[in-house]
């Protein structure tokens, strides 16, 4: 939380330190493009037979040229609540349907899907419908690298079979390459600081898993093939444009 709130007021420094260095009412303007953005995400493929609801949050950095191409590197991380797996920890219940820690106390293990993706982006600015030259219709799209896992926590207590090397065997750790796709409107603003982007978002994870083995299937051989993990849903950002201080004009009698 602390991480977000510096960010967040991070921006808002930058918003309105560059709004008092453009005017993007008249002509397009060739400047970097910093954004913070989110996007909520269903799951499709084979990514939800894992997951349900997605989160993602990530940090834009490129360059918009003068002929409103926008180039750069995005990166984000993936993360939710909502597991679909069912029996991942059947052969760690006793008699009692309990997971018991090292002292034998019954222990709380929670599992939350955790990720990141990293890659490259491209994408343009169309000014239709739009208050000046460098908004309009949006459009890009990605290529980069996506991981996802079980994140399974058994908070401060020791379960010696969930503990190190053996939480492995239960993450179900996948990896791979990683398409995506955005289409909807970016605004910047004349003066000030509200600049923003939203619109549908897809991405389609090209991914392996990363494991030989699944411990809670020790007798099934674990799928090599590769998988298809879709993640769709909407995704706004907040753009912090940074121009270059325009001169001082001095008039003389």
């Amino acid at each position: 939380m602390k991480v977000t709130l510096y960010i967040v007021l991070l921006t808002c420094i930058l918003s309105f330190a560059s709004s008092a260095q453009r005017n993007a009412s008249d002509t397009i303007l060739a400047t970097p493009w910093v954004s913070i953005n989110y996007s909520a995400n269903g799951t499709s493929g084979d990514l939800f037979s894992r997951y349900g609801f997605l989160n993602n949050i990530g940090i834009f950095a490129g360059y918009k040229t003068n002929k409103n191409w926008i180039y750069g590197i995005e990166g984000s991380f993936i993360f939710g609540n909502k597991i679909k797996l069912t029996g991942l920890f059947d052969d760690l219940v006793d008699s009692k349907g309990n997971i018991t820690d090292v002292n034998g106390d019954i222990a709380i293990v929670r599992v939350l899907s955790r990720g990141f993706n990293v890659g490259a982006r491209v994408g343009k600015i169309f000014p239709v419908f739009s208050p000046n030259k460098n908004s309009g219709i949006y459009t890009s799209f990605g290529i980069g690298y996506i991981a996802h896992k079980l994140r399974i926590e058994t908070q401060d207590q020791v379960i010696p079979l969930l503990e190190l090397d053996y939480r492995k065997g239960y993450d179900r750790l996948t990896s791979g390459i990683n398409l995506s796709q955005f289409v909807g409107y970016a605004l910047m603003a004349n003066r000030g600081a509200f600049n923003f982007y939203g619109g549908f978002y897809i991405s389609e994870g090209l991914t392996f898993n990363r494991r030989t083995v699944f411990f809670d299937q020790p007798n099934t051989s674990v799928p090599t093939d590769m998988r298809l993990d879709i993640q769709y849903g909407f995704k706004i950002g907040w753009l912090i444009p940074i121009y270059k201080r325009l001169p001082k004009e001095f008039y003389y009698n």
